[in-house]
């Protein structure tokens, strides 16, 4: 049954939107969890070259000891540099520092699985019908405190 007064509407992108669901589910996670929005934050790495564009970089969060990577990307002509790994290692090493002890991230078949699998990382599942046949690969690593 819904309320009287109530609307169901459809369109594209709603920063509005996104922002109060982001705000709600922080507030039911926080409280199953026991965590608090001390506990979370944003955390990048970027490479720039000497011009100031953009090389790469990686983009991720942490909540409550867990290193959650978003987006790792290295410009085309500067890929196979180690810049990747480099990155890599650098949030990892910032997540320590902020007391993670564990971390986790997806890449498409197509992308880099291999890459965080060399890493350390263990595959945990897959989601799949990605587009082009590809599936999306989840993966976990447990952070070492001494490295």
């Amino acid at each position: 049954m819904t309320r009287s007064g109530t609307t169901l509407s459809i369109g594209d992108g709603d920063k509005e939107l996104s922002e109060r669901l982001s705000a709600g589910l922080d507030e039911f996670n926080f409280a199953a969890t026991g965590t608090t929005a001390a506990d979370q934050g944003e955390l990048s790495v970027k490479v720039v070259d000497d011009a100031g564009e953009i090389v790469g970089g990686l983009t991720a969060w942490t909540w409550a000891g867990l290193l959650g990577i978003e987006m790792l990307w290295i410009r085309e002509d500067h890929r196979s540099e180690g810049w990747g790994s480099k990155l890599l290692l650098a949030a990892e090493e910032e997540a320590r520092r902020r007391g993670c002890d564990r971390a986790c991230v997806s890449s498409f078949t197509f992308q880099a699985p291999d890459f965080y699998q060399r890493h350390g990382y263990t595959e945990t599942g897959r989601t799949l019908g990605i587009p082009g046949g590809a599936e999306d690969v989840h993966m976990f690593k447990k952070l070492d405190p001494t490295a």
